[in-house]
């Protein structure tokens, strides 16, 4: 399934975030919360994750520094959750922190995974985005 769209959502009082029922199905077997390399939350559906980091890692020396830096941080920094009955994950309080989320939070498709974002932060990181687009897609130029 690929995740799209944006909606705004609230934390509960016990730091739960209520996932979109449209990508609900998708996360049903599972979700792996994890740290964003950029200021957000990342969950993704078990297999996802680790066919991700499958591909971040692949042909790498597994005793590198780098490696073995990145390992521990994708494996450090995410954690396994199931979602409730009413479609609710809690949020670990380490990620919480991670992304700055409070109450006001954002919940966006991100293709293959959904991010969870401080309303705020996703405001200021979109528009600095969208002003950026066109010159990331220039430099990234065509495949083949």
């Amino acid at each position: 399934m690929a995740f799209r769209g944006t909606f705004d959502y609230s934390l509960d009082v016990k730091s739960r975030l209520t996932v979109p029922a449209k990508f609900r199905a998708a996360l049903s077997e599972g979700v792996v919360l994890a740290k964003g390399i950029d200021p957000c939350v990342e969950l993704w559906p078990p297999k996802d994750f680790e066919a991700r980091m499958d591909t971040a890692l692949a042909g790498r020396n597994p005793l590198a520094r780098e490696t073995r830096r990145l390992s521990a941080f994708f494996s450090a920094n995410s954690n396994d959750a199931e979602l409730d009955s009413a479609g609710r994950v809690g949020m670990p309080g380490f990620l919480a922190e991670h992304a700055s989320l409070t109450k006001d939070v954002v919940v966006i498709g991100a293709g293959d995974h959904v991010q969870v974002w401080d309303r705020q932060a996703w405001a200021d990181f979109n528009a600095s985005l969208a002003s950026e687009v066109e010159e990331i897609t220039e430099n990234l130029g065509h495949a083949d």
